[in-house]
Parts: C-alpha cells; sequence; structure tokens
C-alpha cells in the first residue's frame, strides 16, 4: 500500500480500500493463519478520550495477530497531565512501538501527531471530525453481508454535525458509484458546511431531510446514530435535540425485508432493545467486523518500519479559528492550508478559513 498514516478515509483510494478488505475477508475465514504476522510488533495506545469498542478491537487485533499493546486510557495518567505537548509525546511514543493508536477530543490531533511520529499513526477518532476506522467496520460489514457497496442508498439519522464517523464514512462511499445519501437530522445538527462542500464538489447524490419515517422504506442501509452530549456547549440544546430519533420495530415495519440497520455504537435510547432480535439489526456483527477489518490494517501499517521525521516548520500563530482544532491548544503546528470545495480549509480540522 502507498499509504503511511491513516488519518482521513479520504487517504486510502478505493483500490487500497479493496486491499484492506479481500485480506480482511480472509482473515474472518481463515483467522488461525493469521496468529503470528505481527508477531514482535508493538502498539501503542493513546486515548485521550474514553473508548470501549475501538480500543478494545485494536487491542484485540493486534494480540490476534501476535503481537503486544501498551498505552493509556486516561491521559491524567500520562505526562499530559503534567503539561507535555502532543509533539513530544508522540516522539517518545514513536521511539517503543511500531504503531500508534490514538484517540484525542481535539480535532486534526491525527494530522498533527502524524508529523512527529517515527512510525505509521491511525486515527481513532479526533473529537467530532473523523474515525476512518470505524468506517473500515461499516464498509466491510455491508460489502460482506450485503455483498456489495455500489448503488446502495443509505440514510444516515441522528446527530450529523458532531458525528465524526458520519464524516468519514460520507467521505468513504464517495469512492463507490450511484450512491444516494439521505441525510436525516435536525436542522442544528445537520452535516457541517466542510462536509457539505465536498459531497457537492464530489457531485453525490443526497437529500437532507428531518424526518426518518418518511424515507426509511427507501433504504438498504440505515445508518443510527446517538446524540453525543459530549460535544454540545450548550446543555439546553442537547436537551432539545435527544430522543429526537428513535427506531422501533414499529417503524421497521415499514422498511425493505433486507435493509441492515448499523450503528457505530455506543447506543443510548436511539434503537429500542426488541430492534436487537430483528435479522436486520447488524450492529454487534459490525462491531466484531471492525476487529477484523483493524486487522487487515494492522498487519499492513505496523510492519512498515520506523522512518525518520522531516523537519516540521515552527507555527506562532494559528490560521483556523475553530476553538476545538488541535491548533488551538498545541500552537507550535505549522499553519497547514488545503482546499475542500473551492475554499481553502484547515488542513488539520477541514475548518473553512475567512479571509
Amino acid at each position: 500500500m502507498s499509504f503511511r498514516h491513516l488519518i482521513d478515509f479520504g487517504d486510502l483510494t478505493r483500490g487500497e480500500w479493496e486491499e484492506i478488505y479481500n485480506r480482511c475477508q480472509d482473515i474472518m475465514d481463515h483467522t488461525k493463519d493469521y496468529m503470528d504476522v505481527c508477531k514482535g510488533m508493538i502498539q501503542g495506545n493513546l486515548f485521550f478520550e474514553p473508548s470501549t469498542r475501538t480500543k478494545f478491537s485494536f487491542q484485540t487485533a493486534m494480540l490476534r495477530l501476535g503481537g503486544s499493546v501498551f498505552g493509556f486510557d486516561d491521559p491524567k495518567s500520562s505526562s499530559t497531565a503534567k503539561g507535555e505537548s502532543l509533539k513530544d509525546t508522540i516522539k517518545m511514543v514513536s521511539a517503543y512501538a511500531d504503531v500508534i493508536v490514538m484517540r484525542n477530543p481535539k480535532e486534526g490531533a491525527a494530522k498533527a501527531a502524524s508529523l512527529y511520529s517515527e512510525v505509521p499513526v491511525i486515527n481513532a477518532g479526533d473529537g467530532g471530525h473523523m474515525h476512518p476506522t470505524q468506517t473500515l467496520a461499516d464498509l466491510t460489514t455491508v460489502q460482506r453481508f450485503r455483498g456489495a457497496i455500489d448503488g446502495v442508498s443509505i440514510g444516515i439519522c441522528g446527530d450529523l454535525k458532531n458525528g465524526r464517523t458520519v464524516h468519514s464514512l460520507i467521505k468513504a462511499l464517495a469512492k463507490f458509484e450511484n450512491v444516494r445519501f439521505y441525510l436525516i437530522a435536525p436542522r442544528e445538527l445537520a452535516i457541517p458546511d466542510y462536509v457539505r462542500a465536498f459531497m457537492q464538489e464530489q457531485h453525490l447524490w443526497f437529500a437532507e431531510v428531518t424526518g426518518l419515517e418518511p424515507v426509511i422504506p427507501r433504504l438498504d442501509v440505515l445508518y443510527m446514530t446517538r446524540i453525543q452530549r459530549e460535544r454540545f456547549i450548550d446543555p439546553l440544546a442537547y436537551e432539545r435535540n435527544k430522543g429526537i430519533y428513535v427506531l422501533t420495530k414499529r417503524k421497521l415495519e415499514r422498511a425493505k425485508k433486507d435493509m441492515m440497520v448499523l450503528h457505530p455504537l455506543p447506543r443510548v435510547d436511539e434503537i429500542t432493545l426488541d430492534v436487537d432480535d430483528d435479522p436486520r439489526a447488524m450492529y454487534f456483527e459490525q462491531a466484531r467486523c471492525g476487529m477484523y477489518a483493524r486487522m487487515a490494517l494492522l498487519m499492513d501499517l505496523a510492519r512498515q518500519g520506523h522512518r525518520k521525521t522531516e523537519p516540521v516548520e515552527i507555527g506562532t500563530n494559528p490560521l483556523c479559528e475553530n476553538p476545538n482544532c488541535i491548533t488551538q491548544a498545541e500552537r507550535y503546528l505549522p499553519p497547514l492550508v488545503k482546499k475542500n470545495g473551492g475554499s481553502l480549509c484547515c488542513a488539520y480540522c477541514d475548518s473553512q478559513l475567512t479571509d
């Protein structure tokens, strides 16, 4: 594969995704053949934010490949609590590990880490921005159980503003043919401007709607997400939107008999428990697929070896005004800019830059 880090699903070509999927499928069918593929390899897990599925999935993936894992899941137990910069943490951990898996509440943190790491960095979630390995789990589930991703009609429902899994999934599905998107959200939780600009630039078919029930008969896949309480600055805004979408057995009666129900988990109240027994409910199988997809990814990245990093410019004044961008917390980062939909954006968090 040509990529060194996995920061954004946009880092992958469709061919690279297919290579990962084919390997993943073989791992699922012949797991014992891969028990020693990463023997002697060490994975550094840096979880600055809580995680269950992603953390356990990556740990299990490396252990099943014969490697080992170290790290932390509480920044208070690391030198971050003493004021250590992200740069220094990454340079230190990359001296010990063969691959770094990082979750951080700051948007663009994984991109920043990749500038200083001697080993591949995998983004396990950066704030409300991106979550590319959850997308590997999502695509693997659809491909394996539906047989194809091209031509799918997908409804993405819930907190589309703060849902990093949503943003990654949209970017990934842009690589497939004739995908139709139904973006189901209250107006104040609609997709961010940079995601909308991306979809328009890629000429994707999408409809933004506020109701789930009117569109559910049209869907091949329904991707439910929770309203992300931890991303709300205003508690009243959360109270207005919590519980706004709830998938029940009654609502499923209007859906196609082979529609897939996916959810990145954890769920709160957006899918009732009685839906779990419906054969269309695939979210627990989706979590299992995620482990195998991460095994396929680690097989490549963990074995790439150490490389010295190039010197990085020392920044003095962040260009980005997004208060949750990593550049606001780590002000030494160089100002990086890219284009999205014809506009200049922060290359860390994708927020549009003002003139």
